[in-house]
């Protein structure tokens, strides 16, 4: 691609000259034209979706041969663009360079077309885009495959009809293009029912990402990149502390107009850094109403509520799961081996690459925003309740994402933009400053947790006794526990385990502390994963065995495939066969979770007050693999993350205050300090696991495992280096 491409052009896309052919399971009615944006040079040309398509991914094919997919899910970094171009490359036995994938512009249709199949809603999360959308849209692709040879066999009766390869339809006398027929096809009723495709052409080769060459050369659109004529530009300043709202404030500063957003100040002026540079000198020009508990937002004291609740017996904790005969206190009492250990694990902040931003037009009739969201679903009634507009007014444009990390699927950003836009009449493009964006947060909850954990001189596990304290996202939020399957009551990770646990009682007391939460990679898993698999290996050294074999022996013929993941990365590591160089150690941990069975083996060296982590080994079973090399790319940015979270992350608080205001002071991993990444991708018929957030949680407990082993120091508190800044190490 050329360096002189245009950014706008490329987000408002190609000349509308192309017809469009739905894939759709069920459709209610026939497919309408999908109108694509002009080339006018501006991004406020929308894209209009076909009614009453219950499954939303649509092919548009150009007279060119050349064929689009437009996607409901977030482009992130995670690949899913490349991911299900190839499941519709699979079945339309397409060239690869032939296909390209958009971002589909969102729709408050019910049902929803584009709606992610595993929540109902157009949500990106939970690595959930490959496990919903595997079989829905293969099967849609197949069945505008049929729909194709509908078309052909009327112009061309005789049967016979297949596929070849580059876009088009052949009887072995006659060869269509698809272009030649989708102009028919699209005016069929779809076939009620498909047979896939059994070859694997496309499907688990390593094939280049689409979204990679706009993003080396440039021209690739995140949120921050919109450019809408006319605009303005806005930064936002929040209350110190969270809950606080505003009680009084100039109406400009440093030649910037200021607005009232409630519990921020939103900063207009004629470019970014001059919006941004007003805010940061409001600091004495805000008078703020701050909430009365400010007391409680202190991280001294939510540890202290932590440890009071995690040993009371007044207090009566939520029981997500109780297996066995026997009460476990009192198998505890029975046990030959015990251990009773806490862990702690901080708030963490997201930390996402590119700031939270997003820019909005409001009119009188219509509102349209361009965004790096996740919850596209969530932002229509956010705009409906500001603007008063019906969902058919308003248009939701899906930008690439410089990381989403679970924090952009929140509404703060969008509304802020909205309101200014209301407020101002003109079109404004809000970018939040870093210092706004780690201290305005929806943090990764804090979590202290007990494990009372026994087991008999045969090396059964005969009693577990697990309480997690944390506050907890759906009690901050009013949902009902168990509706979010990412947030059930803050055990997931510690409910279901693979292990044989003759008695077990896995309890969740809330943490009433009032600091921000939201959805921070993997989740519950992330924090829960610490506690078991630290555990599991504290068990191991108490009875003076292996972990790996204790591992091995605990899981039951139920769990072949956890089975499979420990025995290979106990190969890729050499766990058994070869021992870790002189002054390192190994650690390990493994994790059912996501869909997905993962094993990872640390290789670290060093002290107890300086380690180096050398090498990561990982096996993964994540069913069918779509991408080996996306599915590798990920587990190496899982393991990175999870590093830099295990070994330095952390946000405290003082009076409701976050400590860290930008990445000087919530360090991550260095470049030079990633350690090899080794990975076996475990073969597999199964259909698809998650994967990109399955290589965050087993990180910190196989590194706690191996620094264990290698000082003789257990590390229960998170992260093993408080208090460190980039210019540590």
């Amino acid at each position: 691609m050329s360096g002189s491409v245009d950014r706008r052009a490329v987000l408002t896309g190609a000349a509308a000259t192309a017809l469009v052919i739905p894939v759709a399971v069920v459709a209610t009615r026939n497919a309408a034209t999908l109108a694509v944006a002009s080339t006018s040079g501006t991004a406020t040309a929308s894209t209009t979706q076909p009614p009453g398509a219950a499954l939303g991914a649509y092919l548009q094919i150009d007279s060119a041969n050349n064929v689009k997919l437009f996607i409901g899910p977030s482009e992130m970094g995670q690949g899913i663009m490349t991911g299900l171009g190839q499941l519709v490359a699979e079945e339309l036995m397409l060239n690869w360079s032939q296909l390209s994938v958009e971002h589909a512009t969102a729709t408050a249709a019910s049902p929803n077309p584009f709606a992610n199949p595993m929540f109902g809603a157009q949500i990106t999360g939970g690595s959930t885009s490959i496990r919903g959308w595997y079989i829905p849209l293969r099967t849609a692709a197949a069945k505008a495959r049929d729909m194709l040879f509908a078309a052909a066999e009327a112009a061309t009766p005789g049967g016979g009809w297949q596929l070849a390869s580059g876009g088009k339809v052949t009887n072995g006398v006659t060869t269509f293009n698809f272009s030649d027929l989708v102009a028919a096809a699209a005016k069929l009723t779809p076939p009620s029912s498909v047979t896939l495709a059994t070859t694997r052409n496309v499907i688990g080769k390593r094939l280049h990402r689409t979204d990679i060459p706009a993003k080396v050369d440039g021209s690739a659109v995140f949120g921050i990149d919109v450019q809408i004529p006319g605009m303005v530009f806005a930064s936002v300043i929040h209350c110190p502390t969270s809950g606080g709202i505003v009680a009084s404030m100039p109406s400009s500063q440093n030649g910037a107009t200021l607005i009232n957003l409630g519990d921020a100040v939103g900063v207009i002026a004629t470019n970014t850094w001059s919006a941004m540079n007003a805010a940061q000198s409001l600091a004495s020009a805000i008078k703020w109403t701050l909430p009365t508990n400010l007391a409680s937002r202190d991280s001294v004291q939510i540890l202290a509520t932590a440890q009071s609740l995690l040993t009371s017996t007044t207090v009566t904790p939520r029981i997500y799961e109780s297996v066995g005969g026997i009460d476990p206190a009192a198998a505890l009492g029975q046990a030959t081996t015990k251990i009773d250990a806490t862990y702690n694990l901080p708030y963490l902040a997201h930390a996402c690459m590119e700031v939270l931003n997003c820019t909005a037009v409001v009119t009188p009739t219509s509102a349209e925003i361009w965004a790096p969201t996740q919850g596209q679903a969530m932002c229509f009634p956010t705009i409906m309740g500001i603007t008063g507009l019906p969902a058919s007014a308003i248009s939701v444009h899906t930008t690439y994402l410089g990381g989403g990390l679970g924090r952009k699927i929140e509404q703060d950003y969008i509304s802020q933009a909205v309101k200014i836009a209301k407020q101002i009449g003109k079109p404004v493009k809000l970018v939040w400053s870093r210092k706004q964006d780690f201290q305005n947060d929806k943090y990764r909850p804090c979590a202290s947790i007990r494990v009372q954990a026994g087991a008999d001189a045969a090396g059964n596990i005969t009693a577990l006794l697990y309480r997690n304290v944390s506050p907890s996202i759906n009690i901050q939020r009013n949902t009902t526990p168990g509706n979010n399957p990412e947030d059930t009551g803050a055990v997931a990770g510690a409910v279901g385990l693979p292990y044989a646990i003759a008695n077990r009682r896995i309890e969740f007391v809330p943490n009433p502390a009032d600091i921000p939460l939201g959805y921070w990679r993997s989740v519950g898993e992330s924090y829960n994963t610490f506690a078991v698999e630290s555990a599991i290996d504290e068990l191991a050294l108490a009875m003076g065995k292996d972990p790996v074999a204790l591992r091995r022996s605990l899981l039951t013929s139920a769990n072949p495939r956890l089975l499979g993941v420990l025995n290979a990365v106990d190969k890729l590591s050499g766990w058994s066969t070869t021992a870790p160089p002189k002054g390192s150690a190994r650690g390990v941990a493994i994790l059912s979770g996501f869909g997905s069975y993962i094993g990872l083996v640390a290789e670290i060296s060093g002290s107890a007050t300086s380690i180096r982590v050398n090498k990561m080994f990982c096996a993964i079973d994540c069913g069918v693999a779509i991408n080996p090399d996306s599915i590798e790319a990920q587990v190496q940015g899982g393991i990175a993350h999870g590093l830099s979270a295990a070994l330095w992350g952390q946000v405290t608080f003082a009076s409701g205050i976050p400590n860290v205001t930008n990445f000087s002071n919530y360090r991550v991993l260095r470049r030079a300090e990633m350690p090899a990444v080794s990975v076996a991708i475990v073969p597999s018929t199964e259909a698809p696991g998650g994967v990109g957030e399955t290589g965050v949680p087993c990180v910190a407990p196989a590194v706690a495992n191996a620094f264990a082993k290698l000082t003789g120091v257990r590390v229960r508190t998170l992260p093993f280096f408080p208090g460190a800044t980039m210019s540590d190490g």
